[in-house]
């Protein structure tokens, strides 16, 4: 793709969390590595709401931090931290998404994390990395755990902080994302119900996972499931906030 067209793809990732109501005000951060071998990536303007993002707005910058092109903006600086250290680090997080939603930073609070509750949540089964909190990301220093922590999963649980997606796209990790959140939203409410929790076999959940992620032999297929979810929800932007592309 091109730089043009990635450009798009994140600016429609940030109308999109913002559609879902998943944002912070102009907190939290989206970014996309651009391709060539500067390692550049592409992430939100500071100071800018989520509805506020178009494809031309979106900040280039390095992973020292330092802004590739001259504007009117900064980076969020725990933007730059968080980020920059899982694209240095994973050659397939092309896209890396973090939130602080009320669901998920409940889930973030609980000491057994993300649990096997729901179908939806199945996609994670044993894929999720957890890093302990810190403080605000702000140091350095902390980069070199949080790439431990995260590992080879597709998802980071920030312990009292939030959640983050990978993906080889921002369609993908913003799929991701968005079925995280449902997870950890059913989570809360299963658990308010007060009563005992039915949780399936790991063996069930293990091949449910294998199921939802590709992995798994089945009499049926639903191969390009996600591709038609993704052009669906850029049907939804179309209709309701198609200056995304500007």
């Amino acid at each position: 793709m091109t730089e043009a067209e990635l450009r798009r793809e994140l600016a429609a990732v940030y109308r999109l969390v913002a559609h879902f109501k998943m944002t912070d005000l102009i907190f939290t951060h989206i970014s996309l590595r651009l391709p060539g071998p500067e390692h550049h990536f592409l992430i939100n303007p500071y100071g800018l709401l989520f509805e506020e993002i178009t494809a031309s707005n979106l900040v280039k910058i390095d992973l020292d931090g330092n802004l590739v092109e001259p504007g009117p903006y900064r980076v969020n600086p725990a933007g730059f931290v968080i980020h920059s250290a899982i694209h240095r680090a994973r050659s397939d997080a092309q896209c890396v998404l973090h939130t602080h939603t009320k669901a998920g930073c409940a889930v973030a609070a609980q000491e057994g994390g993300l649990l096997p509750l729901s179908q939806i949540a199945l996609e994670f089964y044993n894929r999720v990395g957890y890093h302990d909190y810190e403080g605000v990301a702000l140091n350095l220093a902390e980069q070199e755990r949080l790439v431990r922590d995260l590992g080879d999963h597709p998802v980071l649980i920030l312990r009292n902080h939030g959640l983050l997606t990978v993906g080889g796209s921002a369609a993908q990790a913003f799929l991701r994302m968005h079925y995280l959140e449902r997870a950890c939203e059913i989570q809360t409410t299963a658990q308010a119900g007060g009563g005992p929790l039915v949780v399936p076999s790991p063996e069930v959940c293990e091949y449910t996972a294998k199921q939802l992620t590709g992995e798994a032999e089945a009499d049926f297929a639903d191969d390009g499931a996600y591709d038609l979810a993704w052009a669906a929800l850029l049907r939804l932007l179309d209709r309701v906030a198609p200056g995304y592309r500007d």
